[in-house]
């Protein structure tokens, strides 16, 4: 475990370093997957959206 000793003979810990590493681009299944998601996530929005509409104005 690294450390180092400062003037007043307190330890200063690190952590441990995780290994770095490159991110691979997505594959096409994964893009595809990412699409049907993101409609899916703008359409219950919408429909959030459309019934907040609807229940403001009935009560108005």
């Amino acid at each position: 475990m690294p450390y180092t000793t400062e003037e007043g003979g307190r330890l200063n810990n690190f952590a441990k370093e995780p290994k770095v590493y490159k991110a691979e681009p997505p594959n096409k299944k994964q893009q595809i997957t990412y699409v049907v998601l993101g409609i899916a996530a703008a359409a219950l929005l919408g429909g959030v959206f459309f019934v907040a509409f609807s229940v403001s104005n009935a009560a108005a």
